[in-house]
């Protein structure tokens, strides 16, 4: 009885992840499948369907309403790159907090791109930005680079505003990493946060905080946001460091 039910368990498995594929394959746009490949060279392209965006979030919706996706969020990991996008969708529909983060605790290590990740907005956590943080910083001090991003992320979406405090650029300036993800991530992290917090922000760039590579790109990044003042950007020209 016990091979009988493990042979239907791997049926089901099999016949959910065929039918997820087979809708992936139908969104398929071939055009847009070769332009994004290019912005992701962690990627290899026959992993890539090419599924636009808005229509994955609309099957995502759809489907995250059927049995079958809580069941699809247990099949890690998964063989093509919008199946990961699409896993992540539907843990961004889990509406109970602790559920939400169990869920992220085991998604996290196969992500595999900025995309993936940076898709991942899980809006229920929200509610619980007191108690959030201590994840944040968990996966700010992972060794898998897109853990670290991730966190990086959660600090910029969710910390920038009304949560601010000056001790998250503090930790996000103390992260030392050869991965250009995670700089980059930084990097974006910094300009965003002289948009929101300019004078409490702009100190780690005059006393120069962050490693020269990321230092230079949150300047750059910055200079090329709308939300920083003409005045603002030539003083940031001034603070590169010339390599």
């Amino acid at each position: 009885m016990g091979n009988i039910r493990i042979k239907d368990e791997n049926m089901n498995k099999t016949t959910i992840i065929t039918n997820v594929q087979t809708r992936l394959f139908e969104l398929q746009d071939l055009k847009y499948r070769d332009f994004h490949a290019k912005l992701m060279p962690t990627v290899n392209k026959e992993k890539i369907i090419g599924v636009r965006t808005p229509a994955l979030r609309v099957f995502a919706k759809k489907y995250g309403k059927t049995d079958e996706a809580k069941e699809y969020l247990q099949m890690l990991p998964h063989q093509y790159y919008e199946e990961n996008n699409l896993h992540g969708l539907l843990i961004e529909q889990i509406k109970d907090y602790d559920t939400c983060l169990e869920e992220l605790e085991r998604f996290l290590p196969y992500i595999d791109n900025w995309a993936t990740c940076d898709m991942l907005a899980v809006k229920v956590v929200k509610k619980h930005l007191d108690t959030f943080i201590d994840e944040v910083y968990r996966w700010m001090e992972s060794d898998h680079a897109y853990t670290i991003r991730f966190g990086i992320s959660m600090l910029m979406r969710y910390y920038l505003e009304d949560a601010f405090q000056m001790e998250y650029p503090e930790k996000v300036a103390q992260i030392r990493s050869e991965e250009y993800y995670v700089n980059m991530m930084r990097a974006w992290y910094f300009a965003t946060a002289l948009a929101k917090q300019y004078d409490k922000i702009l100190p780690f760039v005059e006393k120069q905080k962050l490693d020269v590579w990321t230092h230079n790109k949150t300047i750059q990044k910055a200079i090329e946001s709308y939300r920083i003042t003409p005045e603002q950007k030539e003083y940031l020209r001034g603070l590169k460091i010339k390599k």
